[in-house]
């Protein structure tokens, strides 16, 4: 979620935003080319978790800024580029293929770590979004391959939607991505605990 400069401070757009989301939603401060002051203002104001879409941005604000904020992997990740977060990312949001899924275990597996990610849904009608459809995440979860993974756990399901104001059409694709959410809820699987649904951006995050 971008903050807005022009109006109010970081600390209060913060507040006005946290008093108006229900308990049980999230923040995830997108912090991308942000400089490491402002994010420093917004982490003394009580934000601990923040959005990055570049590998090397984040891993240079990590290196910068205190250890106890939790980095989120929020922009397509290319593979090349697990091996630097490993260390440190709390959760990858848009694990959008098996390949990329296979280089996470891999080198988790390194560190002797576990690390959090999200399955990534193409619910959008742009055909630049990445991600799987309903049949390709059946067909993940329910491989040997997947079942076999020791390094990973998927917590849930991210989706984006189209970049449009046609408000009507992001609410069908948001209760598309909840609707897969609520169909594998209850699955006992390993590797597999489906808690969180990440959706909406600055401009639709309310819906």
């Amino acid at each position: 979620m971008n903050f807005n400069y022009n109006q109010m401070s970081i600390a209060q757009n913060l507040q006005k935003i946290k008093a108006e989301l229900p308990e049980q939603v999230t923040l995830v401060a997108v912090s991308k080319t942000k400089p490491t002051e402002d994010i420093l203002e917004a982490y003394q104001a009580g934000q601990r978790i923040f959005g990055e879409n570049k590998v090397q941005e984040m891993t240079d604000k990590w290196e910068q800024l205190p250890k106890d904020i939790q980095w989120h992997m929020i922009g397509h990740l290319q593979t090349n580029k697990v091996k630097y977060l490993i260390p440190y990312v709390q959760l990858i949001h848009g694990v959008d293929s098996l390949k990329l899924l296979q280089e996470i275990n891999r080198q988790a597996a390194r560190f002797n770590k576990k690390i959090n990610c999200l399955l990534q849904v193409h619910i959008a009608q742009e055909d630049t979004k990445f991600g799987f459809d309903a049949t390709e995440i059946e067909d993940l979860l329910q491989s040997e391959e997947f079942k076999s993974f020791q390094n990973i756990q998927v917590r849930g399901f991210m989706g984006m939607a189209s970049f449009t104001d046609n408000e009507a059409q992001i609410k069908v694709e948001f209760n598309a991505l909840k609707k897969i959410f609520d169909q594998y809820k209850n699955l006992t699987l390993p590797h597999f605990k489906p808690e969180i649904l990440s959706m909406g951006m600055s401009g639709d995050y309310a819906l």
